[in-house]
């Protein structure tokens, strides 16, 4: 069995890869360079289930750690945008 811990360490691995994909492919800012982007992507364990079935379904079969044009389908894009927006602009633009 997966520890509540690993299973929060895994949700936000998720949300962090996809603002570092978001904050690239959209607005051609990068958060990290190449090697930590795909160090986080190669990271990814789509076998944990997190309790969100939707985006354990997009992980498991739309993600690819190879890139991050899996970004365009993200079903909670909206979510990430604002994530990017609320924490990662300021310091962006600062």
């Amino acid at each position: 069995m997966i520890s509540e811990e690993r299973v929060s360490q895994e949700i936000r691995n998720r949300i962090k890869l996809s603002v570092y994909a978001y904050s690239y492919e959209f607005l051609a800012v990068s958060l990290v360079d190449d090697h930590a982007f795909d160090a986080l992507a190669y990271s990814i364990d789509t076998t944990i289930k997190t309790g969100n079935e939707k985006m354990d379904k997009f992980f498991e079969e739309e993600f690819d750690p190879s890139t991050g044009m899996w970004i365009y389908s993200h079903p909670e894009r909206h979510l990430i945008a604002n994530i990017y927006k609320n924490y990662y602009e300021k310091v962006t633009n600062d």
